[in-house]
């Protein structure tokens, strides 16, 4: 089970980028642990936070079609897959049916996907937006799991921030954390993982077939 951003695209900094671009079009300053807490949250959690918690002038509906606008179009110009990604995917997908529990919106999820060549090796994917609640809760990951037919013990999810690590832990999961270089996830969401490597290429079918087996 991947995540998408920071996993497999290096999009963490550009959706703070867009973020903080809207707050200051509105004037409006970037509170202190914005960037961190809109982290995992699904698409109306952090529209939401936009409009009641940093002050961005518009309905919540209307600053998250700005925001993924405004994503989609970076992506269309240049999508930004991390090192090996594509590579991984593939060689996973070899073994095992794979799944995506995201927090991004299906618009997003399927436009990178598919620019990427990737849509036919996941068995199913899944945004927070089609959930109840978004990361840390668990259940997107609940969801995906339920959705790809496998038992929670048996599934590794691949994360990279603290409320990702945090979401798969709580859902049952098998863990391996690739955290973030700008982002790096908070030492006790760290802790729940069952594995931690420095690059996603070093996420390989023995690491993953001896976390299934300890």
């Amino acid at each position: 089970m991947f995540d998408m951003d920071g996993v497999l695209i290096d999009s963490e900094e550009l959706w703070d980028e867009v973020r903080r671009g809207l707050a200051a079009d509105a004037g409006r300053a970037w509170p202190d642990g914005a960037t961190r807490a809109m982290q995992g949250m699904s698409t109306p959690e952090w529209s939401g936070y936009l409009a009641e918690t940093v002050g961005v002038p518009g309905a919540p509906r209307e600053l998250a079609d700005t925001v993924i606008g405004r994503m989609a179009d970076h992506y269309r110009r240049e999508l930004p897959l991390l090192p090996g990604a594509k590579d991984v995917v593939v060689r996973l997908a070899e073994r095992w049916p794979l799944g995506l529990a995201s927090s991004s919106p299906r618009r997003l999820i399927d436009a990178v996907l598919d620019a990427a060549g990737l849509t036919e090796l996941f068995a199913t994917t899944v945004s927070t937006e089609e959930v109840a609640a978004g990361k840390p809760s668990p259940v997107v990951y609940e969801e995906a799991t339920q959705r790809l037919g496998t038992k929670p013990g048996r599934t590794a999810a691949i994360e990279d921030s603290s409320n990702g690590l945090r979401s798969a832990a709580a859902a049952g999961l098998l863990v391996v954390a690739v955290p973030h270089a700008a982002f790096p996830p908070a030492e006790d969401a760290l802790a729940l993982a069952h594995a931690r490597v420095e690059r996603l290429q070093d996420v390989t079918p023995e690491l993953l077939a001896a976390l299934g087996r300890a």
